[in-house]
């Protein structure tokens, strides 16, 4: 019995490991919001996933209708389960009424994982944005879901919000063969943000506050009968009992959390910094409060952190190379002799499949208060462009059919921001600025019309709103498409500016053409004074230049 719990951990941490932590979910309340609006983050972080738009149409079922269920990451068959009479239309993480759920998987004890359960965490969350009209109607669709039909995955953290409210739900099964799960959902504080990133951050709570605090029966009972909590009711952390912190859990996962509150409440970023860094025992909040209002811009920013300007900071040693490259190999730890030392792993990471800001307003209607910002490939490698919650066809360089995982496609947007960035990548400071050119120029465009475009989209409302859904629906798919358009002809700029290691000159925006002859003004910048100074440091004599006798 013993190996084959051990087993099952192994297991479990490789397939975690590989993953590389996946996952990074922001939170931002309305009222700590620029525009009223409740904002919601997440990234689908792991390697060799092949990145899309998903949807799921609208519709009526008949009575007795049977819905099959499929491990959303390893597509394994897992059971069928009673489909709803009506199910809504879903985006993307976002349905038509504005509900949207994100996800980060901590994992937790691995003894607690139920292989024979038929609910995964991926179709939880699509299964209950297709059912739900509100965040708390979505927290008692999934909950009822594992409790009716066991639940799959390891412990899992959901980010769960509407247009009112936004809540982070923790939840881990219980065992091989037991049907439900133990879980704590907490309501995040209107004027405040949070940020959860693959590791358990709901601690003790208040099991008075019904309107804010919701839990399984047995949370606390559960977790005594499997000897994980001996105290008193009081002092139950969730996270304590079902996911202990280890020194990965604090540096890939909290340390996320960290650069996320260092952003926008300096005060906290200063105060557990010795946390990050494993001087200190004492956990961050779950929320805090930002030092000013946080934008659906400032969380687009925030999605392409890899700790620049912090104690974290990866682009100034080593590891960064010539070129200051932000990003690093996996697998996250690496041995030299017979040490174990680890890379740092910052919210924005190479491996994302897609990534999403979701806009939630309670002052406009549905089908115009609801935007996913969406992106495939990395945050900091793409372009968010606008998805109204309404869009019923999913724009077509977002399309599954469009390439896979082993296929690479002109025609699939995951393919062409990912060509883009493994360009840049290897030479990141000499060509990031130019992507950076053309991402701000499109997201700040899409930003500057969305007024303009929602208030024509309103008056379309009152009279039609079958009219106002078209309309934002042949806005989402014109956007899509003219980012894409955009990064393909940005791939083929860098290709020819950065040719053979060289740096072509620009005058007035353009590449400077030569004024006689066939080759073009241009400049070889090679490597860097301090790059220069560790290589002769690294091999000594060897590429000294001689005077010959």
């Amino acid at each position: 019995m013993k190996m084959k719990r051990l087993l099952l951990a192994v297991l479990l941490l490789t397939a975690y490991m590989a993953n590389g932590w996946a996952c990074t979910n922001f939170i931002v309340g309305k009222k700590a919001s620029a525009d009223g609006s409740v904002i919601v983050s997440y990234s689908a972080d792991s390697y060799g996933m092949f990145g899309y738009l998903c949807h799921f149409p609208a519709a009526q079922h008949a009575p007795g209708t049977m819905r099959d269920i499929y491990d959303w990451d390893s597509g394994k068959y897992l059971g069928k389960i009673k489909e709803a009479k009506q199910t809504y239309n879903v985006i993307g993480n976002m349905n038509e009424f504005q509900v949207t759920i994100g996800e980060t998987t901590f994992g937790g004890r691995p003894e607690l994982v139920d292989s024979t359960g038929i609910m995964d965490y991926g179709s939880l969350i699509y299964v209950a944005l297709q059912r739900s009209r509100t965040a708390k109607e979505a927290i008692k669709v999934m909950t009822d879901l594992v409790k009716e039909y066991g639940y799959y995955s390891s412990g899992e953290s959901f980010s769960i919000a509407d247009p009112n409210e936004a809540w982070i739900m923790e939840m881990i099964g219980k065992g091989p063969g037991v049907k439900g799960a133990v879980w704590v959902a907490v309501r995040i504080p209107d004027d405040c943000i949070a940020a959860h990133a693959n590791q358990s951050r709901i601690h003790k709570f208040d099991m008075n506050d019904k309107e804010n605090c919701l839990y399984s029966p047995d949370v606390i009972s559960f977790a005594r009968e499997k000897g994980y909590f001996s105290g008193v009711n009081k002092d139950f952390s969730f996270a304590d009992a079902y996911c202990p912190l280890d020194f990965s859990g604090l540096r890939f996962c909290e340390a996320r959390v960290w650069s996320f509150y260092n952003m926008f409440s300096k005060s906290t970023g200063q105060s557990y910094l010795s946390y990050i860094q494993g001087d200190s025992k004492e956990p961050m909040p779950l929320y805090v409060k930002p030092d000013n209002k946080v934008s659906v811009r400032d969380i687009q920013h925030a999605m392409r952190d890899h700790y620049e300007g912090t104690a974290l900071d990866i682009t100034k040693d080593m590891g960064a190379g010539c070129f200051q490259m932000p990003y690093r190999l996996s697998p996250l730890t690496f041995n030299v002799d017979g040490q174990e030392y680890f890379n740092e792993r910052p919210i924005s990471t190479q491996q994302s499949a897609f990534v999403f800001v979701s806009q939630m307003r309670s002052t406009l209607p549905d089908a115009i208060g609801g935007v996913l910002w969406f992106g495939l490939d990395d945050a900091n490698m793409t372009v968010f462009t606008p998805v109204y919650c309404n869009t019923d066809k999913v724009p077509y360089p977002y399309q599954q059919e469009n390439g896979d995982c082993v296929t690479f496609s002109w025609d699939s947007a995951f393919w062409i921001y990912n060509w883009v960035a493994d360009m840049i990548r290897p030479r990141y400071n000499l060509m990031v600025e130019d992507m950076r050119t053309v991402q701000n120029t499109l997201e700040d465009t899409y930003a500057q019309s969305q007024e303009g475009i929602e208030s024509a989209a309103l008056k379309l409302y009152q009279q039609n709103p079958a009219k106002a859904k078209e309309y934002l629906t042949n806005y989402t798919h014109m956007t899509a498409q003219t980012a894409v358009d955009s990064w393909k002809k940005l791939g083929e700029f860098l290709i020819v500016r950065y040719n053979d290691g060289a740096v072509k000159r620009m005058q007035n925006g353009q590449l400077q053409r030569p004024k006689t002859g066939n080759t073009a003004p241009l400049d070889r910048p090679g490597y860097s004074k301090e790059f220069l100074q560790e290589l002769v440091k690294a091999t000594g004599e060897r590429y000294k230049m001689k005077e010959l006798k």
